[in-house]
């Protein structure tokens, strides 16, 4: 089901053309919820399908549509100005805040785990001691770590998931950890079952070297990417490649697919 979800929000969804929106005033400012007047609350929120003649139709985006009814429609109240439950979230004093520096602290934990265990896998250190040992004593740590870490970050994505669904670097990172969840699987499943026979080795073979080093890699890359989330580099809206409005979604977005190219040619005289 993981994988399902990652193919899902990594690849966009293909269609015929772009369709026009009506902004969605809780969607165009999550941070500053608006007041909805009886006309927008009646809008829906997911957008429609105008084609024009010869239009052969979007496939309407489920995930998106779901992730639009979480941050504007879940928990919210009867009043106009009543916020869902995702928009108190982001709006709360100070509990944002603590709630992303738990997150990166259970990072920095779990991480070092990895660190610890892909650096011995790797020979480089610990060489004196079996990688059982290793891996035993800092198991406790490492799950607790991880389970905190994904429960955290579940919260973090509830307070903006249309945002996150969009962007790049959020899906950079799904796919990164759906490739190291991969690489953990083949390690247990095939590598470590001639474990015995080099656990005590100084330098474990190149099968178990080379998992570590991915492993490695991968989350590396995935600090990279959480941190690239916060810029807004490539937002859905702004003139920027055809590839990079593929692979966020654009077109099915509040803001729309602006291509790049077409942007440049519009400017020439």
């Amino acid at each position: 089901m993981f994988f399902s979800w990652v193919i899902a929000v990594t690849v966009p969804l293909r269609g015929g053309c772009v369709n026009p929106r009506v902004p969605h005033p809780r969607l165009t400012a999550p941070d500053a919820p608006g007041t909805l007047t009886p006309e927008q609350d009646r809008r829906p929120d997911s957008p429609t399908t105008d084609c024009g003649e010869g239009g052969g139709g979007v496939e309407p985006d489920m995930i998106r549509a779901f992730l639009v009814w979480l941050q504007t429609r879940l928990g919210r109240g009867p009043g106009p100005d009543d916020a869902s439950w995702s928009e108190a979230l982001l709006g709360s004093l100070n509990f944002w805040g603590l709630l992303e520096g738990t997150h990166l602290l259970l990072l920095m934990l779990f991480v070092g785990c990895i660190l610890a265990v892909d650096l011995r896998l790797m020979g480089v250190l610990y060489r004196r001691t079996p990688v059982s040992v290793v891996s035993r004593r800092l198991l406790p740590l490492t799950v607790a770590g991880l389970a905190l870490m994904l429960l955290t970050g579940s919260a973090l994505f509830f307070a903006k998931p249309v945002a996150y669904y969009h962007n790049i670097w959020f899906r950079a990172k799904l796919a990164l950890l759906a490739v190291a969840m991969l690489n953990i699987a083949v390690f247990h499943l095939r590598i470590q079952r001639r474990q015995p026979e080099w656990d005590a080795d100084p330098s474990p073979p190149l099968a178990a070297r080379a998992s570590a080093v991915i492993s490695l890699t991968i989350w590396v890359l995935m600090i990279v990417m959480g941190r690239f989330i916060a810029y807004n580099w490539y937002d859905c809206g702004k003139p920027q490649p055809d590839v990079i409005n593929a692979l966020e979604a654009c077109a099915a977005s509040e803001p729309g697919a602006v291509s790049l190219t077409a942007s440049a040619g519009g400017r020439r005289p």
